[in-house]
């Protein structure tokens, strides 16, 4: 059966392959560790009376998400001792980094956020810087999991993954606050340090699952990093330590760059990493003060965490899969236009939330809106970045794509608390301005639309 004519119903069973399982799997690793600096940390500073605009600062520590692709050269290269031999190249430096966010948690169970703020954010960064590594090798080992070739097949595992993103987001942010609620009804003073060691638990589960993703032993790769380096080792003229050092230090940060360049041409690359910077602006802008917002209109930790987290995830994860289902059949570039314009219509409906008061049924019509815009603008964009890599450089490139279009989402949704506090908390006009913050990135998506060549039909 060709691709153009391919039902709906055959599209869905690709998610029958047993790699889709795997990815999600992956996502929820990626996932979860949000949990823990977003969601739990911004709703603990919040019950431990610090500001909004402190809340908002302190997620500069996000920043680190945007400058992963600085180090993921490393990670495309460097094997780390024993644990690579034993588990593989990617699962390695996952468990690595998994070991440090669990003993992380276990740091902030002992931290009094009012006493010890400086030393609390600190641990946070070492969370972030953690997590943001993790995720340079999680997505490589997804990407890794299908072949070049199979178009719809990547388009079904970037739906997986953020699936899997979602899941460990949302239902490990469910577990997070009805852990916390839990024990402040039982009277336990830090209630969130003790929420911290259950969370540490489910980072020793995710360790044991991560054993039955199978890693593909991948040889063209390190033989491809390898010739790159014998150019430049040429280009040098001489062969000896110091030329040796040289290649391998540009042909290890260099090459995923130049290749990205000379695949999709100068102009068309610059305007590839436009979009991907101002995609998300406005959403992040939104994410970073949602929680913040639904705790001043009157919601409960409970109320959050069923419209939020629990009906979101349910959201999320149907929607998504319609989402993939609709990259794979409409072209990723299309479903990023329909999420964009969805983006502003939701945005829209929180500064309704905002003028009209404490509404349940607004509430989750607005918390449902914004998990199905996510859901299409996130696999939309996951499979696009996914099909422009350059499967020599899978880590770098991707991680590089990524952290641009985090870079938007981080730092500067890190002022969101400012601007609240700038506009006297007047949250209407601030979910106004998000919503303006959408077009600049569909402008830039429609200038390149016809130029960029990708996989997914």
């Amino acid at each position: 059966m060709s691709e153009t004519k391919q039902s709906w119903v055959d599209s869905l069973l690709v998610y029958k392959d047993i790699r889709m399982l795997r990815i999600l799997l992956l996502g929820a690793i990626s996932g979860f560790p949000w949990v823990l600096i977003a969601s739990s940390l911004s709703l603990w500073l919040k019950e431990e009376g610090l500001s909004r605009s402190t809340i908002g600062w302190a997620g500069l520590i996000f920043g680190v998400y945007a400058f992963n692709y600085l180090w993921a050269p490393i990670i495309d290269r460097i094997q780390i001792p024993l644990l690579t031999k034993k588990l593989g190249h990617r699962r390695g430096w996952i468990v690595l980094m998994q070991l440090i966010i669990l003993l992380s948690l276990i740091v902030w169970s002992f931290i009094n956020p009012t006493q010890n703020l400086a030393l609390l954010i600190s641990v946070g960064l070492i969370i972030a810087i953690a997590s943001a590594t993790q995720d340079i090798t999680v997505d490589a080992l997804r990407i890794e999991q299908i072949d070049a070739n199979e178009g719809k097949s990547m388009a079904a595992g970037a739906a997986m993954a953020v699936v899997g993103w979602w899941t460990g987001y949302k239902l490990g942010g469910v577990v997070a606050l009805f852990t916390a609620e839990f024990f402040q009804n039982m009277g336990v003073a830090d209630y969130w340090q003790a929420t911290f060691l259950v969370l540490s638990i489910l980072i020793i589960l995710m360790n044991i699952f991560l054993m039955f993703v199978h890693e593909p032993i991948d040889n063209n790769r390190q033989n491809n990093q390898k010739e790159t380096d014998q150019i430049i080792i040429n280009k040098l003229g001489s062969n000896n330590v110091l030329t040796n050092f040289i290649a391998y230090i540009s042909g290890t940060i260099g090459g995923p760059i130049v290749s990205f360049f000379k695949k999709n041409g100068f102009a068309i690359a610059v305007g590839i990493l436009g979009f991907v910077f101002l995609f998300k602006i406005g959403e992040a802008f939104l994410g970073r003060m949602s929680i913040v917002f639904y705790k001043e209109i009157g919601f409960s930790k409970g109320q959050i965490a069923i419209y939020s987290k629990g009906l979101g995830w349910i959201t999320t994860v149907v929607f998504t899969l319609i989402g993939g289902v609709m990259a794979m059949r409409a072209g990723t570039v299309k479903t990023m236009f329909f999420a964009g314009g969805l983006m502003a219509v939701t945005n829209l409906l929180f500064a309704l939330l905002a003028w009209t008061g404490k509404s349940e049924l607004l509430f989750a019509i607005a918390v449902i809106a914004d998990d199905i815009t996510a859901a299409f603008a996130t696999v939309a964009f996951v499979a696009f970045i996914s099909l422009l890599v350059d499967r020599t450089y899978t880590a770098t490139q991707y991680a590089l794509l990524a952290s641009i279009g985090t870079a938007g989402r981080t730092t500067l949704a890190s002022s969101s608390g400012a601007l609240v506090d700038w506009l006297n908390g007047d949250w209407g006009t601030f979910f106004i301005i998000t919503t303006i913050m959408v077009i600049p990135s569909l402008i830039c998506l429609w200038l390149i639309k016809n130029k960029v060549k990708i996989g997914a039909k």
